[in-house]
């Protein structure tokens, strides 16, 4: 998939020729002011990473959908949001667009799954809104190529069931600042809540799938992965971190002694955050670091665990009593990661300790990382480490039982020591993660309601032979 970089210079040819077309219509003035409107729907679209759901990696035209999210009730596919009248939503008026984006309905009037985060963007206001409609219409090319349609199994295939999903659980209302709070908390907790929708990941969600008002940025399960705890608590959360380290791994993804950025926030970074300017991810990490904090009982913060170790070289030549973890440490991590684990000087391979991946006080994101591998480029340059779970893209792939050894070595010598991974844990990761209670129940609901409608109708029948006896 083309960056956003290359988008960028694409676009604004696009808009340049749109702009030409409408020349004609109005004044020169006129042609500004639609210019400087677009571009700010073209920020506004970076912002809220539109194209990390709406362009198909590698393969896929910008915004023309087809991408598969795959979720805990089944893959939903992302759909075609250029100007075609015939694919996407180039006969949307404005305000079909604001109900797609705040109330999640299209035009045909069918309900979207909160895959697409209207739940956050229902905050966005009328001039960003009207912003973001007027680049889409005149600063997207065209493409005339349907989206795959998602089709969930029952009862999750009946779009009008959101209606009631959204009755309970939608807050529609705009984005209103906090009088006690600065302007510059107030621009944070806009960028973070409406556009990047920062909860949408890292708020966990309850039975039905709606984020848990209780727990904001306590962090959430997504699949296979674990969007952290990114409420300002010391321990649990990022409160011990700095405001300039926050900037620094929103711009880039890494902070050494801290973190490196894999799975979904790495695809953010890329897409999105790297592209925001310095003065907005500064508002993020100001808004952020004032949050109420939400503790999870961590004695001290995930990047604290850990040490360098010479075990790695320690058992080089051991006949007998070799820890199973450390062959495959010896032979697949020692090279980057360095044999005691301390990463490389130019921090293209992190440390494994004062990792916040590795200090987790759950494995989900280190087994996410061996099996899944980390890809962003940032500033041009790509961040890589292989899949050793996927035998496409890895000679030498590993079974669930390596990943377990691999991970509980990392994790005894390097990490939070008190987790443990079992080779069911690496399992149910590579099958995309733990169901949700919903997903659980999903082949009970059909049967169930099919009891419930036999006892109606039997309530009925019942009910009109007593009348005739009466």
């Amino acid at each position: 998939m083309k960056s956003p970089k290359v988008l960028y210079i694409a676009m604004r040819l696009l808009q340049s020729a749109a702009l030409a077309a409408l020349g004609v219509a109005g004044s020169a003035q006129a042609q500004g002011s639609d210019a400087a409107l677009i571009e700010q729907g073209h920020r506004l679209a970076i912002a809220a990473d539109c194209a990390a759901c709406h362009t198909t990696p590698k393969t896929g035209a910008a915004f023309a959908g087809g991408y598969p999210i795959v979720s805990p009730l089944g893959t939903i596919y992302a759909s075609n949001i250029t100007p075609s009248k015939a694919n996407g939503i180039g006969d949307y008026t404005l305000e079909e667009f604001q109900a797609a984006l705040r109330q999640g309905v299209r035009k045909d009037g069918a309900h979207l799954y909160p895959a697409m985060p209207y739940t956050s963007y229902t905050q966005l206001s009328d001039a960003d809104t009207a912003a973001l409609y007027a680049y889409f219409m005149h600063g997207v090319k065209a493409v005339d190529q349907p989206a795959p349609q998602t089709s969930l199994p029952f009862p999750f295939n009946l779009r009008s069931s959101m209606a009631v999903w959204n009755a309970m659980f939608l807050k529609d209302s705009r984005f209103v600042p906090d009088a006690s709070k600065s302007t510059e908390v107030n621009r944070g907790a806009y960028l973070a809540g409406a556009l990047a929708h920062c909860s949408a990941c890292h708020t966990p969600r309850n039975a039905l799938m709606a984020e848990d008002g209780t727990k904001p940025l306590g962090g959430g399960s997504l699949g296979p992965w674990f969007a952290p705890n990114i409420s300002a608590d010391p321990n649990s959360g990022i409160g011990a971190w700095t405001e300039a380290e926050l900037v620094q791994y929103l711009k880039t993804g890494r902070v050494h002694g801290k973190a490196q950025a894999a799975g979904p926030m790495a695809e953010a970074i890329e897409h999105s955050l790297q592209y925001l300017p310095d003065e907005d991810l500064k508002a993020i990490a100001v808004y952020l670091k004032q949050t109420a904090a939400i503790s999870d009982g961590q004695s001290k913060p995930r990047f604290d665990h850990g040490e360098a170790s010479a075990s790695e070289t320690e058992m080089r030549g051991r006949a007998t009593d070799v820890d199973a973890g450390w062959r495959i440490f010896s032979g697949s991590c020692a090279a980057c990661h360095q044999a005691n684990a301390t990463g490389t000087g130019n921090e293209a391979y992190p440390s494994l300790f004062h990792n916040t991946t590795t200090g987790a006080d759950r494995a989900d994101n280190l087994i996410a990382t061996i099996l899944f591998g980390v890809d962003r480029t940032v500033d041009g340059k790509p961040h890589f480490m292989p899949a050793f779970g996927d035998a496409a893209s890895f000679t030498d792939r590993l079974g669930d039982q390596e990943v377990a050894d691999v991970a509980n070595y990392v994790l005894s010598h390097y990490g939070n020591a008190a987790v443990k991974v079992s080779a069911q844990d690496v399992q149910t990761a590579r099958a995309g993660g733990k169901a949700p209670l919903l997903a659980t129940l999903q082949p009970a609901i059909a049967p169930a309601l099919g009891v419930v409608l036999i006892v109606l109708i039997l309530l009925v029948v019942r009910g009109s032979r007593a009348r005739r006896k009466h």
